[in-house]
């Protein structure tokens, strides 16, 4: 059983209540406050960083120390970071205090981070993007939030979300030479065109660093698992102000080790879940049920093979299954009953069975991931008045793991020149040849088109019923044998820039930059079909006795499969300010510039059937797409302090493309200071987002989609011996099986449009303290999709004529069920622009920093963001509300849309000697429903019924305590989710197994440990 775990709100709270009572008592507490402040020491930034969880490291030395810096989102230098538009800025120090080791988790973990995020423990379970990481602010998926590096664009991953949303991976951020990250939370087209309708996320490098600084980490978890690794060297030489030049190198090195179920507690770690909840199913294959007997599943094989006497396809009336190997080669052996061999489904189960725990022998939590790389930068002045640069990085990103047992009997992926081949059914809509498995009479040497008596030899070794003159029908999947996947991506990034000042007043800048990805797939152990037909046929595998195949045998039947995709960026931007004149709040500013910009992505299918349905693989999915474009753009904005409490700023950008789309992107924005603490804000944009790549040209693609109770009906399951109410009872085949949603591009799709406006507060009441409340609505319209399979999925199930746009291929039937209507196995259907997407909520945060005596000093921070509404309207009015469910079901692999997310962090520092820092970390709950799965939201549709229909909020506490040696060395040790809380309990998600992954993170390790040294010369 989970140990009771402390209330997620109240925990919360409490670490929450500090800022509360700080910010409750301003009044009287102002005037000490202020006193005790240093003269020197610098202000808090504006809470404009509210989510930057350790506040007193400000975002930048520049800002805090009044110079001029540019914000994400403006052309412009300013002092003030307080701009009308709501930035998040988190630092290397930020993430430190809390823990988190790479800049990409930093990402992941931010509030406004919700919805279909990508993240790395989903390679491990079926992404389409296996190897990326990915953001998605607001809800609005991967491919509403732009990425840049140094406000340039980036070159795409060269696969796509769900194979049809392109996206920046996050994994290509060189941790090592990061300064800052700068999240913009609102609408930016209008100054960075496509993909920046949810907001911005700006990864901003060093300019410059003179020394050596580095840092050797490791870390485990209490359970022995989940170890990793993080090394850093930076050296860098030359005084810019002093000498005119800088120049760094600077190498990184990072490892995490792949989890498996088996390395977590129960119950996360086995099939069997009857000590969940109230009770619940044995999912172990050939498990007891609670009645003591097997469940009505009919056949199931597991990892090993079983054979049944058949006249051709068809199994001998009134025959029984039988293990071909001696012995179970998985799982234990359990000998079946009267009793169990009684039940409808099971009068053809064999005498003995194998009981195997799949779950536990290969279920996987999160993939190896090796990381390194390394950076160069030169940067000089020119002159009196400019200043030039040259960056070049190098980045290797590596991830693998190995997955389930190599499936022999099924039907291949979704054809693209030719129907799928089946070895599991010989219906009509599978290609011409399909038919159950078996091993034949008689065996021929490779390549004989009839094989008889007269020319073949005797299948005596595979086939026991040969001698009879009678085929084998063969179930399971291999059973030495499992698929393995590894992904290596590397990418090649260089970027050049001038910035300076003309006669006139004129401040320009000039960046070019140029961005190469190399993306390599190898997968292993997954069977190509036409080499099965081969080896079954000329009797060279040995199907009886596994363990005597030849490896040369084995890569036949399996062979390494390789596939390299690509992707390329190239951008040159100028722009150039100019202060016009002044108005009583400051000088008035105008911003002209210009970009040009070509992107491509070479992605041939890793699984193609161009030679014929059975010249591919099984399980392998054949999605892929090609294209490039080129995109000119010109853009402004002008800023206009009309007095000092009042400032306004508007900015346009328009956009070309060379596929013949074009746009325009406005964006206005206005602050109100009545007094120095407190400023109003808010802005007013357009924007959009260009069709993707893989929504424009991509093969077919078909995402696999687990069944749940809500998509059949009782008169559909009456023929499977179960209802809806009853529906954790039914036979594997339903209740385990899963959906392929085929989506098929469309060249002829219109960018996406959206409106998007924010209104908030700063408040600042005295020096160090800071809250901003931030109002966001978001509106999506045209917005790309396919149609709802859920419309489809009704109508088969109950024999009503499928929708109109939908094309409905029903699965081979189920062993033991052939003369049942079969689950669906495939819905296809176009992408459109069709319906509006509404996003709206609130961003909170706050810091607070004071200096208690001389020797002692406290910060609290944090941020929170709710989510009010998250929806999807589509033709006709019908309207689908996600937020606080599993809901975009299909979007998010099942792990929906939180309501809230939140953190906070409370640290205390004795003489900058030793600091301990700890952080709340909070992810809310949901209803396990979903209404774009058929059901309406609250209504536990996809709940079970051994436990609650509410799965509860999460919440963690990390702890990091460092000391400083002396001013060279500083050690310190990590200790992440103290309290050692696992995740609740999920019964419906499908992106891992039991738990939310994306609620619950590295939660899922439990309790970690971490420790390092940092040193600088």
């Amino acid at each position: 059983m989970i140990k009771p775990r402390f209330t997620s709100k109240a925990l919360l709270l409490a670490a929450a209540t500090p800022l509360a009572l700080i910010l409750s008592t301003m009044p009287t507490f102002a005037q000490d406050a202020v006193a005790a402040t240093p003269a020197d020491a610098p202000a808090a930034t504006p809470a404009d960083t509210q989510a930057a969880p350790a506040a007193q490291t400000p975002p930048t030395a520049d800002a805090a120390n009044g110079d001029e810096i540019v914000v994400t989102g403006s052309l412009f230098r300013q002092t003030d970071k307080a701009t009308p538009s709501p930035v998040t800025t988190l630092t290397t120090a930020n993430l430190d205090s809390r823990g988190i080791n790479t800049v990409q988790a930093g990402i992941q973990s931010l509030a406004s981070n919700n919805g279909p995020a990508l993240t790395n423990s989903f390679t491990a379970n079926g992404a389409f993007a296996g190897g990326a990481s990915a953001v998605s602010l607001r809800g609005l998926s991967t491919n509403s939030t732009l990425v840049l590096f140094d406000g340039l664009r980036a070159a795409y991953y060269p696969l796509a979300d769900d194979a049809t949303r392109n996206f920046v991976d996050l994994n290509t951020i060189p941790d090592d030479i990061v300064d800052r990250v700068e999240i913009l939370r609102d609408g930016a087209s209008s100054s960075y065109g496509a993909d920046a309708i949810a907001g911005v996320v700006n990864v901003i490098t060093k300019r410059s660093f003179n020394g050596i600084s580095g840092r050797a980490e490791a870390g485990i978890s209490q359970r022995g698992v989940a170890a990793n690794q993080r090394l850093t060297l930076t050296a860098g030489t030359g005084d810019l102000d002093a000498k005119g030049y800088n120049a760094y190198v600077s190498g990184f090195y990072f490892r995490s080790e792949a989890v498996y179920n088996r390395d977590l507690p129960a119950p996360f770690n086995s099939s069997d879940q009857r000590g969940v909840g109230t009770g619940g199913p044995n999912n172990i294959a050939n498990g007891i049920g609670s009645d003591g007997l097997l469940p009505n599943n009919g056949p199931v094989a597991g990892a090993n093979f079983f054979v049944r006497p058949a006249n051709g396809a068809t199994a001998v009336g009134g025959s029984q299954f039988q293990l071909l190997t001696p012995g179970c080669l998985n799982g234990t052996p359990y000998s079946t009953t009267a009793g169990d061999r009684a039940q409808a489904n099971n009068a053809a189960i064999a005498n003995v069975v194998c009981q195997q725990d799949l779950v536990n022998q290969y279920g996987v939590v999160a993939p190896n991931i090796e990381r390194f790389g390394g950076s160069a930068r030169f940067t000089a002045k020119v002159g009196d008045n400019a200043e030039a640069y040259l960056q070049v990085n190098f980045q290797q990103s590596s991830s693998s793991y190995t997955g389930d047992p190599s499936v022999i009997r099924g039907n291949a992926p979704a054809g693209i020149n030719f129907q799928q081949y089946s070895t599991s059914s010989a219906a009509a809509q599978y290609a011409p040849g399909s038919t159950p498995l078996s091993l034949p009479v008689y065996i021929c040497p490779r390549g004989t088109a009839v094989c008889n008596a007269a020319n073949g030899t005797l299948n005596s070794t595979n086939n026991p019923f040969a001698a009879a003159g009678q085929n084998a029908l063969l179930i399971g999947t291999l059973p030495d044998t499992v698929t393995s996947n590894a992904t290596r991506n590397r990418v090649y990034r260089a970027a050049a820039g001038v910035t300076g000042t003309i006669e006139g007043g004129w401040d320009y800048r000039v960046d070019a930059t140029a961005m190469h990805s190399d993306l390599r797939r190898t997968q292993a152990g997954y069977v190509y079909i036409q080499h099965l037909l081969d080896v079954i046929a000329d009797g060279s595998y040995n199907f009886a006795d596994p363990g005597l195949n030849s490896q040369a045998t084995r890569n036949y039947l399996t062979p390494t499969n390789i596939s390299d995709s690509s992707s390329d960026l190239y951008q040159i931007q100028a722009s150039v300010t100019k202060k016009l004149f002044t108005l009583p709040g400051g000088p008035a500013q105008l911003a002209l510039g210009g970009s040009v910009f070509y992107e491509s992505i070479d992605a041939p299918s890793a699984n193609p059937d161009i030679n014929g349905p059975t010249q591919r693989y099984f399980s392998i999915n054949a999605f892929g797409t090609s294209g490039n474009r080129t995109v000119s753009s010109g853009f402004g904005e002008l800023q206009l302090p009309i007095v000092d409490q009042f400032l306004v700023n508007a900015s346009g950008r328009y956009d070309h493309y060379s596929s013949g789309q074009s746009n325009f992107s406005p964006k206005i924005g206005a602050k109100f200071t009545p007094f120095r603490q407190l400023a109003i804000r808010g802005t007013w944009s357009r924007g959009f987002r260009i069709p993707s790549f893989g929504e424009a040209n991509a093969l077919p693609t078909t995402g696999y989609v687990t069944n749940n109770a809500t998509l059949f009906n009782d008169g559909y399951l009456a023929q499977y011996g179960c209802t809806v109410a009853t529906f954790a009872s039914c036979p594997t085949y339903i209740r385990q099986g899963s959906y392929g949603s085929t989506t098929l591009a469309s060249q002829n799709l219109e960018p996406e449009k959206s409106r998007s406006f924010t209104a908030g507060i700063v408040f600042e009441p005295i020096r160090n303290v800071s809250f901003t409340v931030d109002f966001f609505d978001i509106k999506k319209t045209g917005a790309i999709t396919s149609l709802t399979a859920g419309d489809a999925l009704a109508a088969y199930y109950a024999g009503q004529p499928i929708p109109t746009g939908f094309t409905v291929t029903p699965d081979a039937v189920g062993v033991g069920f052939e003369n049942a209507t079969p689950r669906v196995g495939l819905v296809a259907s176009q992408l459109v622009n069709a319906n509006t997407i509404h996003s709206q909520g609130i961003d909170m945060g706050g810091s607070a920093r004071f200096d208690i005596n001389d020797n002692i000093r406290y910060t609290i921070s944090g941020e929170g963001s709710v989510l009010l509404d998250l929806s999807t309207t589509f033709p006709g009015g019908r309207k689908e509300k996600y937020v606080g469910t599993l809901g975009n079901y299909n979007l998010t692999a099942g792990s929906g849309t939180p309501r809230w997310r939140a953190n906070v962090t409370n640290t205390i520092d004795i003489r900058d000697e030793f600091s301990l820092s700890g952080t709340v970390n909070y992810v809310a709950g949901y209803n396990l429903s979903a209404e774009d799965q058929g059901g309406v939201r609250g209504d536990g549709g996809l709940a079970v019924d051994y436990l609650p229909a509410n799965v509860d909020g999460y919440i963690t506490v990390d702890m990091v305590g460092t000391l400083k040696v002396n001013d060279k060395f500083s050690f310190y040790l990590n200790v992440l989710n103290i309290l050692n809380d696992l995740p609740p309990i999920d019964p419906a998600t499908y992106g891992a197994y039991l738990y939310n992954p994306v609620q619950a993170g590295e939660g899922i390790y439990g309790r970690q440990f971490r420790a390092g040294v940092k040193f600088g010369f």
